[in-house]
């Protein structure tokens, strides 16, 4: 297939050295057409807008006192860009900072916007924050919208099933949540958990198919972004809203958070990044 074969120089699912010093090499670009062609998207007319938006944790670097300094970043990339970015490598990335160098946090954040765009052919925007400063990225208890997960459904499809999905007659402006969107690394197989938000208008999709389709995907093997896109493109086939829009949160894993969004509307970015509590 030609997903394992572009897959098969990634660092995920092998033993890798940590870098001592700053190593731009290890960053490892994953064309986004490999699983859209699988979905039957057309690279050229994309049913959807939006972007994917990165929190990472753990950036650290040394001043030219040789002192650690501890931030936070915030990682933005259109949907458009014709890669992203294998988040192992990124992990990887990061860490090589860890003993290196660097005279401000402004040539930390343009270090690693340049370095992005290069591997992502996009322009990418790069926000890096004194770690103090985290308190400040906004907390929510939850998504916004009717809570699905209390539904007492009966399940038994674990691989996605896009022919779960039902719709009333309906017609109605809705947003809807869950929690219980679990897939698994597409070369690892470890789990990735997540929630998910669905706005939409038009025919009412029942709540318990939606639900029974989210879970469908707890054996699917698959990275975060495809997911975000096969729930959008699978909704947007299946039950024909006027208007839909897609928000995946995934929760971290060494340090990395990856969102999310597909919508049939332009967003504004404003607003869209925030922790949910198992982030």
């Amino acid at each position: 297939m030609e997903t394992d074969s572009h897959l098969k120089d990634c660092t995920l699912g092998k033993e890798t050295l940590y870098a001592t010093t700053y190593h731009p090499e290890c960053l490892f670009p994953i064309p986004r057409s490999l699983k859209r062609e699988e979905m039957g998207i057309d690279p050229n007319n994309l049913p959807f807008k939006g972007f994917d938006y990165w929190n990472h944790y753990e950036v650290s670097w040394l001043n030219e006192k040789g002192k650690p300094i501890l931030a936070f970043a915030e990682i933005v990339y259109n949907c458009t860009s014709p890669f992203i970015v294998e988040s192992k490598s990124l992990k990887f990335y990061f860490h090589s900072f860890n003993q290196f160098q660097f005279g401000s946090i402004e040539q930390v954040r343009q270090t690693i916007q340049k370095d992005l765009e290069a591997i992502l052919k996009t322009p990418v925007s790069v926000t890096v924050y004194p770690f103090s400063r985290l308190a400040e990225l906004p907390a929510q208890n939850a998504f916004s919208g009717i809570f699905l997960d209390d539904l007492d459904i009966s399940c038994s499809a674990y691989h996605v099933d896009k022919h779960l999905l039902q719709t009333e007659d309906t017609e109605v402006t809705e947003t809807l949540y869950t929690d219980l969107l679990k897939s698994n690394c597409l070369i690892t197989h470890q789990p990735d958990w997540g929630s998910v938000q669905i706005q939409y208008e038009g025919h009412k999709i029942n709540h318990e198919s939606l639900l029974r389709y989210i879970v469908s995907y707890r054996k699917e093997n698959e990275f975060g972004e495809p997911c975000v896109e096969r729930i959008f493109t699978d909704i947007l086939t299946q039950c024909k809203p006027k208007v839909l829009g897609v928000y995946g949160r995934y929760t971290r894993r060494g340090g990395l958070g990856i969102n999310a969004y597909r919508s049939t509307e332009s967003a504004d970015l404003k607003g869209f990044n925030f922790r949910l509590p198992r982030q």
